[in-house]
């Protein structure tokens, strides 16, 4: 099972407007698969990002896309810098391209990464779109896009930062049954992004920043069932 987000006690997230007490975590989703992996990351996310890579302990088995609010070419020198860190294939994301398991695509800096699945195949696109919460790339055009693609057959995650980019993302995540994971307050360097989300009651999980890999393995690497009785 993937457990209950503990408490948000009231109080000002650093980064982010007062945080109200955080209503009830969503119902926890029914077991789905999972197709994407969508991230957010902002203040504090390259070290987070970093520790998150390091973490698999193989190539994870489906896309994982990462929207990190970062300038041009610092996301390309960042995702040569994460893909000497683990077993996964890390790339800054180019434009229509094939979605591949064991990937990680950085979203270039000053621009939207969305999934595209027009053709019946997933697909990165690129886009010049105006700025959402103030950010280009923003989590949320990510996120919503990845619901339009995959519907609920997605994990979203939202790593520390400041604001509270991912959230409306994450809203429409839970509405199409996906499953939500933030990091937990103690180890972010600004619990904006990922309090805005705990905070609106949209966490299935709220973990410390080196339980998360495992977290994702656990969802997307399933055990199987064990026997109920021995056999006869």
């Amino acid at each position: 099972p993937l457990g209950t987000a503990p408490g948000v006690a009231p109080g000002t997230a650093p980064g982010h407007a007062p945080v109200p007490a955080r209503v009830s975590a969503p119902p926890q989703p029914a077991p789905h698969p999972v197709r994407l992996v969508v991230v957010g990351s902002s203040t504090g996310g390259p070290e987070a990002l970093s520790r998150l890579v390091r973490g698999f302990v193989e190539p994870p088995p489906v896309p994982v896309l990462v929207v990190q609010h970062m300038p041009p070419v610092f996301t390309r020198q960042l995702a040569a810098r994460l893909d000497r860190l683990g077993p996964a294939t890390v790339v800054e994301a180019g434009d229509d391209e094939p979605l591949l398991p064991g990937h990680v695509y950085i979203a270039p800096g000053d621009r939207h990464l969305v999934v595209d699945a027009r053709t019946g195949m997933l697909r990165t696109a690129l886009s010049d779109a105006p700025p959402i919460n103030f950010c280009r790339p923003a989590a949320d055009v990510l996120f919503r896009s990845a619901v339009r693609a995959v519907r609920g057959e997605i994990l979203a995650v939202v790593l520390t930062g400041m604001g509270a980019d991912g959230r409306g993302g994450c809203a429409e995540v839970v509405d199409a049954g996906g499953t939500v994971v933030v990091q937990d307050q103690a180890s972010s360097v600004v619990w904006g992004m990922p309090g805005a989300v705990a905070a609106a009651g949209l966490a299935h999980r709220v973990v410390p920043l080196d339980d998360i890999p495992g977290v994702l393995h656990d969802i997307l690497v399933p055990r199987p069932a064990q026997p109920t009785g021995a056999p006869r």
